[in-house]
């Protein structure tokens, strides 16, 4: 469930997301510049910007398979009968997801920049609050949205920490097992 955001644009804009993303990383987005980028790679920024005219357009080439692949999900699992069948499928995809893109799923549930950039795509927020949505589902009311919100931040910030040689398999079942405890579901 690998997303690769430079799958169009060639080689060149294929480094472009790839270094800015590491940098992101090191740096937060917004602590990012596209200068940064261009020096990392050795480019002029006029380079940059024959593919991005601004960071927030580079951080949309970044985020948008992430989405789409998250969209996809909330919709499989809204075709399940049923608040729990639901919230198990969506929790297996996302850990699935999140164990594959150990380091961008992190990124995006803490960067300011991202939150302000989803606030600007009513599209996303979309996405996400159907995600939430739907594990907050197991259990009504505040209760549950607390679970939902859990399950979303801990597997995005638990898929980013470094436990060694730890596989992707594995970290995909201990994902999903502690987002079924946390949701009160039952292993299927």
């Amino acid at each position: 469930m690998s997303s690769h955001p430079a799958e169009a644009g060639g080689p060149t804009r294929r480094r472009l997301i790839d270094v800015a993303v590491e940098l992101f990383k090191q740096h937060s987005v917004a602590g990012t510049s596209l200068q940064m980028i261009s020096d990392e790679l050795g480019l002029t920024k006029s380079a940059i910007y024959h593919h991005f005219r601004t960071r927030d357009e580079l951080l949309t080439a970044v985020m948008e398979p992430l989405i789409s692949e998250v969209a996809a999900m909330v919709a499989a699992a809204e075709t399940r009968r049923g608040p729990h069948a639901r919230a198990d499928h969506l929790l297996r995809d996302y850990a699935a997801l999140a164990a594959a893109n150990r380091e961008l799923i992190p990124l995006f549930t803490g960067d300011p920049a991202v939150i302000a950039l989803l606030r600007t795509r009513t599209d996303w927020a979309a996405v996400v609050e159907r995600q939430m949505a739907l594990l907050a589902g197991v259990a009504p009311g505040l209760g549950g949205q607390v679970k939902a919100a859990l399950v979303m931040s801990g597997i995005a910030s638990a898929a980013g920490a470094d436990y060694g040689d730890l596989d992707e398999a594995s970290l995909r079942e201990q994902l999903i097992a502690a987002g079924r405890r946390t949701l009160g579901l039952r292993g299927r």
